[in-house]
């Protein structure tokens, strides 16, 4: 069964109004061979370094939406095709990063959703910095661990609640 953003977004009009469901803002590229995608949320927050994004990739996902909060940086790519492999394997469903991709002939052949800013050639460093599971903002919302991602071609929502099939 999908989820369709405008439909859920039209069913929790309150929800929109109180906050409790947020839209990213529609600066995202759609990736990846799961054009529809949801789940619940695990963060990372990095700038320019992707050692945490793979370590975080390489846990059973089950389903799980992975956030990347990279600054919004378009001087190297934080997931490549290596990693959306790794996080089909693991069973992910979809990653929504706040920064670069590469290898998008890869990424695209994948069973896995993912949303980033633009692609960009090069590899990000291995410090291993960041943070992982705390609050972020990307998009233009804040998004929470464990809160609800549903994204589809219109666009890509946040609820802090699960929300119904419809």
């Amino acid at each position: 069964m999908t989820y369709a953003t405008t439909d859920l977004c039209d069913a929790n009009d309150d929800h929109v109004r109180s906050g409790k469901l947020r839209i990213l803002s529609p600066t995202f590229k759609t990736y990846g061979g799961k054009r529809a995608f949801f789940g619940l949320i695990t963060t990372v927050k990095v700038f320019e370094d992707n050692v945490l994004v793979r370590a975080t990739l390489e846990e059973p996902g089950d389903g799980k939406v992975l956030f990347v909060d990279g600054g919004g940086s378009c001087q190297c790519a934080l997931v490549g095709g290596n990693l959306a492999v790794l996080a089909t394997k693991n069973g992910w469903t979809g990653i929504v990063v706040n920064g670069c991709i590469r290898d998008v002939d890869e990424i695209n052949s994948c069973e896995i959703g993912v949303r980033a800013i633009a692609a960009h050639p090069l590899k990000s460093t291995k410090r291993g910095q960041g943070e992982k599971n705390v609050p972020i903002h990307i998009g233009g919302v804040r998004v929470v661990p464990g809160e609800w991602c549903y994204a589809d071609s219109d666009g890509i929502i946040v609820s802090s609640n699960e929300l119904a099939r419809l």
